[in-house]
């Protein structure tokens, strides 16, 4: 059994590009995310799968449970998907001993770009980076399964 602890972050400049080594392309949906449990099907470059099981409360640390799948069957799985499909290029970053996740949204979701770093526990001390802004950890409009549900080109 896993369980993830992650702080996400809005960006407040591009200083993290210059850093990237490397990017994935993602897309992935929600098949539930109503009760205590979110269950998301994701199809990574075209050529992995998963399908993942998270707990609901968005905070610091959730349980997540993840199987690789077929991506035939990924992609079946999308069409059952509730709501939008989230679209993204995630790039790895690595700062200051840390490596970061750099979520850029496509799709519904474009403009948003979000920075996630998995930490080891919930009071490990991070250096934040100067590209790094406002902290969104706990805010659910953030997590992807609310981004499907409502896209960021729908707020105001």
């Amino acid at each position: 059994m896993g369980f993830e602890i992650e702080r996400k972050f809005l960006l407040c400049g591009d200083g993290w590009q210059s850093l990237a080594s490397g990017r994935s392309s993602i897309r992935q949906a929600y098949l539930s995310s109503a009760g205590k449990a979110s269950v998301r099907v994701r199809i990574k470059d075209d050529v992995l799968a998963t399908l993942t099981i998270k707990s609901r409360a968005a905070g610091l640390r959730r349980l997540e449970l993840e199987y690789s799948i077929p991506v035939t069957d990924a992609e079946a799985l999308l069409e059952l998907r509730d709501g939008a499909v989230i679209e993204k290029v995630r790039h790895i970053v690595q700062c200051g001993g840390a490596t970061w996740e750099v979520d850029v949204f496509g799709g519904e979701n474009t403009g948003l770009v979000i920075a996630e770093i998995e930490l080891q526990s919930a009071h490990q001390d991070v250096a934040l980076p100067d590209w790094i802004g406002t902290e969104v950890t706990g805010q659910a409009q953030y997590y992807n399964n609310a981004l499907a549900q409502r896209p960021y080109r729908m707020w105001s």
